[in-house]
């Protein structure tokens, strides 16, 4: 790990790296049911040798800095911004900024079936299929089953896939001896990987197979690959946890439920956004109150939920939302990286809750 440091980024690497040392000492990595994490191998099912090449991407922006890296480049600066199967505005830290960022470029396109935040800024919005009219490849979040995506019902008028609308856009990039295939040859190209291994296309065809690829216990009899053969567990951290300030003194932790991913809800709720905290953390507010919460970039109404089993130094809200709805709680979430991996700093962002 890097050199201790007391910020938001070190704490986000560290409480990952603590999560899986839990599962090691506790005799919870290399049996069946064990382990943290189904994050593993989820896009090696797929041939994406493609993307390898340097001329494919000369330059590389790190995507929890998305908005201010648009706003700041300038050797040279980005003039346009394409957008797919993605919503970034409400899925990245400090939305305004991404948001700032999309609307100010010469031309920024987003391809989307819906008039999602990130449509709402930009210049040209073309219309793609939803999973019912899709015609693709399906990995999983989760899991590690894999399937493929067949219309059910033709897509309306005008309305391609997104396969059709790269192929149109390499095109007249002249890339298009890369996606110069049909959509049936394509899944073959992307399943190469896996095709000898029992996820042909014809074998995805006759129901979902598992991506076999991925390991059924990771560490299995609990062998780790290192010089040692045990697990190296981190022996160094800042021993002086993070403390908010006086004026923010609460924790914004926002996150995935049952019902929200981001931007992805089962129904977008009504009203203002739902904050749960112990009731000691907001004296002089009731349940069901509305309340104002704040973080250096900014603020939003919210309606109170007092929960006496929650810490009192935290705020827990759904991850995500519509910032066109005012619940966006990534547009209070500084843009910050951690110390490893390139991620966003969520959860160690600051906060206060008032009156209304």
């Amino acid at each position: 790990m890097s050199s201790p440091a007391s910020s938001a980024a070190e704490a986000s690497a560290i409480a990952t790296q603590t999560l899986d040392a839990l599962a090691a000492v506790s005799g919870n990595l290399g049996v069946a049911g064990g382990g943290v994490s189904f994050y593993f191998r989820r896009r090696a099912p797929f041939d994406t040798s493609f993307t390898d090449t340097d001329e494919s991407a000369p330059r590389r922006l790190p995507e929890p800095l998305l908005g201010r890296a648009i706003l700041e480049a300038s050797d040279p600066p980005v003039r346009i911004v394409w957008v797919m199967a993605g919503n970034p505005v409400a899925m990245l830290p400090d939305s305004l900024s991404v948001a700032r960022a999309l609307e100010t470029r010469e031309l920024t396109v987003v391809v989307d079936a819906f008039l999602t935040d990130t449509a709402r800024h930009a210049h040209l919005v073309l219309p793609t299929t939803t999973l019912l009219e899709d015609d693709d490849l399906l990995g999983a979040y989760g899991n590690h089953w894999l399937g493929e995506l067949r219309p059910v019902v033709a897509p309306p008028e005008g309305v391609r896939t997104d396969y059709e609308i790269t192929q149109e856009l390499a095109r007249r990039l002249g890339l298009d001896a890369d996606f110069s295939s049909g959509i049936e040859d394509w899944k073959r190209r992307m399943l190469r990987p896996v095709e000898g291994r029992g996820a042909s296309l014809e074998e995805l065809r006759r129901g979902a197979v598992r991506n076999p690829l991925a390991e059924r216990v990771l560490f299995a009899d609990r062998r780790f690959p290192t010089p040692t053969g045990r697990v190296n567990l981190i022996h160094e951290i800042d021993p002086d946890p993070i403390t908010p300030p006086p004026e923010r003194p609460l924790f914004l932790v926002a996150i995935s439920t049952e019902k929200a991913q981001s931007s992805q809800w089962v129904r977008p709720p009504e009203g203002p956004a739902v904050a749960t905290v112990h009731p000691d953390a907001v004296p002089g507010l009731g349940d069901g109150d509305l309340a104002r919460i704040s973080s250096e970039l900014g603020s939003m109404t919210v309606r109170l939920r007092l929960d006496a089993r929650q810490r009192r130094d935290i705020v827990l809200m759904a991850k995500g939302g519509a910032l066109s709805r005012g619940h966006c709680t990534n547009a209070l979430t500084p843009a910050t990286l951690t110390d490893a991996g390139l991620g966003a700093a969520y959860y160690d962002t600051p906060v206060r809750i008032g009156p209304a």
